[in-house]
């Protein structure tokens, strides 16, 4: 424990405040991000689209930018105030998704997505960082978790708004109805939460080791679980993802429902959903960690192996009210990883490290979640419409779902190299 008196000097309820705040910036980050995923049909009608110019939309455009610039913008903020950081990068992608309105055509909302990306990839890493000196070792599970259940809220949000919005208005003033408060929330930031002490939980000497990037980078490299875990994580999110963006989609083609009863409905279920298996995976990982710290790593195979029966009816049921309520099990399974994964990478690590460890997991996390899973849903769709006719997108989202199945074993295999790694992370940064 840092001996300097940091500890002390940021109070559970100024933590706490500090984590709801960082939360409710997560759920605008997913706000922007998810709303086009709502929009999708409408965009694709106006604007002549395929499943393919979709995905590309949605996922891989974004996803590069995001994780490009995810890694030098963590790498100041292990440097500099890590609060400021985030409320800039709000105010700019808030900004870019009010500007996805006046789009005209695809190029115009492909150029805007970029600068939605460039700007969200200041987000998370660094409140990661600041959670981690928030909250001790053995609750940034739950913590993180909590953080990351701001992903869902956003979900819920993006989904009731833009539905809504997009049905009463059109797609375009849904954009900017959802861009605009994110600027207002920056200032709030600003002005009402504490930046914590870097390290405040770590000895003396782990909080004052200023590592360099190729430094940061060669220890991550030699600690397997950590790849083996993001790995797992990217498996896992190429089906949230690639499914997920094309959920509202599915039940609108094979189920026949309005955007905005779309909307309603995934709010409560996909958001929902999201937001207690996001809570239940950290807090689990937490309980069940005190003895033994693979189940930060057990708890992600466990629900990977549920995900899977769980998704045949929820793709292929003619019910609607079944396909939905499997749905909703299947979310709650899919959304436990996040919050022990990340609670497990700062555990490897110093206290300026922690924003590039997330920005690297993420970059991982991203590439193939959200790089390759929209996008392989959307030429998988494309190819099975020529025989499937509207089944062709169910078909799709089957396929990438069995994809997915390998990230239990590399869930797996993190957790058997995750006792060694902890003991050459606790020598190494002079913890014991």
């Amino acid at each position: 424990m840092n001996s300097s008196g940091d500890v002390s000097s940021i109070s559970p309820r100024v933590a706490g405040y500090g984590l709801f705040i960082l939360s409710l910036v997560y759920a605008f980050n997913f706000i922007d991000r998810q709303i086009l995923v709502i929009l999708q049909e409408p965009i694709k009608i106006e604007m002549g689209l395929s499943d393919a110019q979709l995905g590309l939309l949605s996922g891989f455009s974004f996803a590069l930018v995001y994780i490009t610039a995810g890694i030098p913008i963590a790498f100041w903020a292990d440097r500099s105030n890590r609060r400021n950081i985030i409320a800039a990068a709000l105010t700019l992608w808030s900004g870019m998704t009010a500007l996805s309105g006046l789009a005209q055509n695809y190029t115009h909302l492909l150029l805007a997505r970029i600068g939605v990306g460039i700007g969200e990839a200041g987000g998370s890493p660094p409140a990661h960082s600041m959670i981690s000196d928030f909250y001790p070792p053995a609750k940034r599970g739950t913590a993180l978790a909590i953080y990351s259940t701001g992903l869902h809220v956003g979900v819920l949000l993006g989904f009731l708004i833009g539905g809504l919005l997009s049905q009463a208005y059109g797609w375009r003033i849904a954009f900017m109805a959802v861009g605009l408060p994110g600027i207002l929330l920056a200032a709030l930031l600003v002005s009402t939460v504490r930046e914590p002490p870097r390290g405040r939980w770590e000895s003396p000497a782990a909080a004052a080791y200023k590592p360099g990037l190729n430094e940061t980078l060669s220890l991550l490299s030699s600690y397997r679980s950590f790849w083996y875990l993001a790995l797992g994580s990217g498996l896992t999110a190429f089906v949230s993802y690639g499914n997920g963006n094309f959920t509202p989609s599915f039940i609108v083609r094979s189920h026949g429902l309005e955007i905005g009863q779309v909307g309603i409905i995934l709010a409560i279920f996909g958001g929902g959903g999201g937001m207690l298996g996001t809570f239940l995976g950290g807090y689990l990982a937490d309980r069940l960690g005190v003895k033994d710290k693979r189940w930060y790593l057990w708890v992600p195979v466990i629900a990977g192996i549920l995900s899977v029966p769980l998704g045949f009816p929820f793709l292929l049921a003619d019910s609607t009210v079944v396909a939905i309520g499997f749905m909703f099990l299947v979310t709650i399974v899919l959304n436990t990883y996040l919050g022990p994964c990340l609670a497990i990478s700062h555990a490897l690590v110093t206290p300026a490290m922690r924003s590039l460890t997330s920005a690297v997991l993420f970059f991982v996390l991203n590439m193939i979640g959200l790089g390759l899973g929209p996008l392989t849903v959307g030429l998988l769709s494309d190819f099975y419409t020529n025989y499937f006719a509207k089944d062709g997108l169910r078909y799709a989202m089957l396929t990438v779902g069995l994809l997915g199945m390998p990230a239990m074993f590399f869930f797996f295999l993190a957790a058997r190299n995750l006792p060694a790694d902890l003991a050459r992370s606790r020598k190494a940064n002079c913890e014991g």
